[in-house]
């Protein structure tokens, strides 16, 4: 029988009792190594979940069957899940069943799916739209570290989104809880989001290890691919990707940069920063300039200088602001008024958004170079060619312009990171 066909099979019944008396399982939505996801009804309710349903039984990446190691690890990650619960951008764990064989999770339903796949289909996001993910996404981590823990896989693809497009962080197999003062030192998480000091730790001997810092550089490895549709630091030669990650070698030259102001180029530098010590924290993050946009920030000096004391524009300005002072107070009249004022100043603002004049000559030497015409080529391109992106450790979205297959990063850091 084909691997899938076993997987489409649902476990025995009479090992999951508790299970099937409560939900009725449907369609498969995802598999992973040793799980698979269904969408199931709640019998008594009809309300829609996701259940997890994990094989203990199944064989890991290593090739190793331990059905002891992989019950342990789960409850360790049904833990975890309950001490994060509760919170408007992490994933809610509804239920949970246990048999000789399986461990089912019940877990609210996302029905927008994974980050991953949005951004495939839209390629890249706004700045504003960025904002609001981001945001989310680091207010999440806040509430995850404000509880000593460390998710140590944040990723795209462990980012799910409800109806209303709202983020759940999701999968925290890999996290972990934290002492006062204790630093980790074992290799965990997907290769391209992985912090330099964690590398570290697989690459020098008396390494001082990784704390929560390693959620930060992550959030800033997804910001910056949210914002371009590419990570900061893949490069096809595996090895020459994992340099990059431990120098920080990455820039905002390439096109898609042209278009993007410097408040989030900023708070993505403060997120990659090599040395641990010196990277933003969450609570800084919050506080930065990105999430916190002025209304009005174009200098007026030029507009100051121009309406002086003396001009006959100020002295209109006057009579103006005189009549309206010995009028009578209008509350209707100066909420329209106010609304005027909010409309001009958001136009003003939007000025130095406003596309310049195309020709269509210019469009077609050089189509690239405009913003509309790339996100077209772009969003085309992965319409055609987007079912060959790989999921899982490898998957990449420069995965689609390679000519050669690709290595597995797993067994590159066994090779080479330990040595």
């Amino acid at each position: 029988m084909a691997k899938d066909e076993e997987d489409d099979l649902l476990p025995d019944k009479d090992a999951a009792k508790g299970f099937y008396a409560k939900y009725e399982p449907k369609e498969i939505l995802g598999r992973g190594i040793s799980s698979t996801v269904r969408r199931c009804i709640e019998k008594e309710t009809g309300k829609e979940f996701a259940a997890k349903i994990i094989d203990l039984g199944a064989t890991t990446e290593s090739g190793e069957t331990n059905p002891y190691h992989m019950l342990e690890a789960t409850r360790q990650e049904i833990s975890i899940l309950r001490q994060v619960m509760g919170h408007p951008y992490i994933i809610d764990l509804q239920d949970v069943f246990e048999s000789d064989a399986f461990v089912f999770l019940v877990f609210e339903l996302c029905p927008k799916g994974e980050l991953f796949d949005y951004l495939t289909s839209v390629v890249t996001l706004s700045e504003k739209k960025t904002r609001t993910i981001m945001r989310q996404i680091f207010e999440g981590v806040e509430y995850i570290h404000a509880k000593s823990i460390v998710h140590r896989d944040l990723k795209p693809e462990n980012i799910l989104l409800d109806e209303n497009h709202n983020v759940k962080i999701t999968d925290f197999g890999f996290a972990k809880q934290l002492q006062e003062g204790e630093k980790l030192t074992n290799l965990c998480g997907t290769p391209g989001y992985l912090a330099p000091e964690t590398l570290k730790c697989n690459m020098f001997e008396g390494s001082p290890g990784y704390s929560q810092e390693v959620d930060i550089w992550a959030c800033g490895v997804i910001m910056f691919t949210l914002l371009v549709g590419c990570p900061p630091f893949w490069h096809r030669k595996q090895m020459v990707m994992l340099r990059n990650i431990m120098e920080g070698k990455y820039s905002f030259t390439s096109p898609e940069w042209a278009d993007i102001s410097e408040d989030p180029k900023d708070l993505i530098r403060k997120c990659l920063v090599v040395d641990p010590a010196q990277r933003i924290t969450v609570k800084e993050v919050l506080r930065h300039p990105f999430f916190n946009q002025m209304l009005f920030e174009q200098n007026i000096d030029g507009l100051k200088r121009s309406l002086s004391t003396k001009s006959r524009r100020m002295s209109r300005i006057t009579e103006i602001a005189l009549l309206r002072k010995q009028s009578r107070f209008n509350a209707r009249k100066k909420f329209q008024f106010a609304i005027l004022v909010i409309r001009a100043v958001i136009r003003i603002r939007r000025l130095r958004f406003t596309a310049e004049p195309l020709h269509v000559e210019e469009a077609i030497r050089d189509p690239y170079r405009v913003k509309v015409l790339r996100k077209v080529i772009d969003g085309c391109a992965f319409r055609v060619y987007g079912h060959w992106v790989k999921k899982g450790e490898g998957q990449n979205r420069a995965a689609l312009f390679e000519n050669t297959p690709r290595t597995e990063l797993h067994a590159l850091y066994i090779n080479n990171l330990s040595r």
